[in-house]
């Protein structure tokens, strides 16, 4: 039996499919196309099996691949009630705001090509030959900052929200200061206590990057969930069916995101990692789980009360009359699911998936 390819050249795990029509958002020629009227995502002729045999040969050693449970994902802010009750109730705005968040987010998604990778030959004990690993700066990372940024005249993810969020709104005006309360929730200038700091910073900063953007991939699918049944609503979007299915391709391409983080970052958790001065070894599964864990449950606990707090102050800005707002936010607050973060703080989270 033939052995699976393990080690791919960057031009490969960037080739595209041969597409028969190109997508379109609206008047945006966006990346990816179809092939019998299914759309393929962009970048993955070679990149979705390649992801496939780093991920077999993984289950076949018998590592366990990391993963978030579908009980530790916030349901999206506002949920697809309440957005549809403030557009009923003619505030189109947080509803806007949402959607051009989230595209601005994806376009920052493009920074994970910046990523200073570590010296893994010197800072991990085993080889990373025929590893997803080994390929982050050989094509998964540039492939993936394409995917959403867009590059050169295709359109991503940043731009198929925008269309996405015009074509079911019908061109809404846009708040003026959507990237500037973005940059400014949140930040601090102090700077990051180190979690590893016997590690190299490079190697402890990798592992949050693909952590964090991991976290975040697998949050988008309640995102997702949200937008294509708000969008697809034909009592409140101008045009549904085009509306839902641009943001349907972007959680397809979202897919192989998901895919190889996963597989990197357990490949790296069943690995002997090497501190900066060479004295010392960690286990893998010991700085991977902690940090991801940590980001995990920071993040699933934070995000929906920062959402609740912004929104809440909109609902009373966009009203005048204080009675009418005071009964909207009301009757908002009512339509939410309540949600909170399932597990205590002193207790483990579930973050594996044992191998097949």
């Amino acid at each position: 039996m033939k052995s699976a390819q393990l080690e791919y050249s960057p031009e490969e795990l960037m080739s595209e499919d041969s597409y028969e029509s190109p997508l379109y958002g609206g008047d945006v020629l966006c990346h990816g196309g179809y092939i019998n009227d299914q759309y393929i995502s962009p970048r993955g002729k070679v990149r979705r099996p390649a992801i496939e045999a780093w991920r077999t040969r993984l289950t076949e050693e018998g590592q366990p691949l990391i993963h978030v449970p579908d009980a530790y994902v916030p349901p999206h802010y506002p949920n697809y009630e309440q957005a549809k009750y403030l557009m009923k109730e003619g505030l189109v705005q947080p509803v806007s705001r949402s959607l051009t968040t989230i595209s601005i987010l994806e376009g920052f998604g493009a920074r994970i090509r910046d990523v200073a990778l570590p010296d893994f030959d010197k800072e991990v004990v085993e080889d990373l030959s025929g590893t997803a690993l080994a390929h982050l700066d050989k094509g998964l990372f540039e492939a993936h900052a394409r995917d959403e940024a867009g590059h050169r005249d295709q359109g991503g993810h940043k731009q198929m929200w925008e269309a996405a969020r015009d074509v079911g709104l019908d061109k809404p005006n846009i708040p003026g200061d959507v990237l500037m309360r973005l940059m400014g929730g949140g930040t601090s200038n102090r700077k990051a206590e180190r979690i590893y700091p016997e590690l190299s910073a490079q190697m402890e900063q990798t592992i949050i990057s693909m952590a964090n953007i991991l976290v975040v991939e697998t949050f988008a699918e309640d995102v997702f969930a949200w937008a294509m049944e708000l969008l697809g609503d034909e009592e409140v979007s101008a045009d549904p069916k085009l509306a839902a299915h641009l943001v349907d391709c972007v959680r397809i391409d979202e897919k192989p995101h998901v895919d190889y983080l996963t597989v990197a970052l357990s490949e790296l958790r069943g690995r002997t990692l090497i501190s900066q001065d060479g004295k010392k070894t960690f286990e893998g599964s010991e700085v991977v789980d902690h940090i991801f864990s940590r980001l995990l449950r920071g993040s699933a606990s934070n995000r929906p009360k920062e959402a609740r707090e912004r929104l809440q102050q909109e609902i009373h800005g966009q009203i005048q009359d204080a009675r009418r707002a005071e009964k909207v936010s009301k009757h908002f607050e009512s339509l939410d699911s309540g949600w909170t973060f399932p597990v205590a703080k002193d207790e483990q989270l579930e973050i594996l998936t044992k191998a097949a």
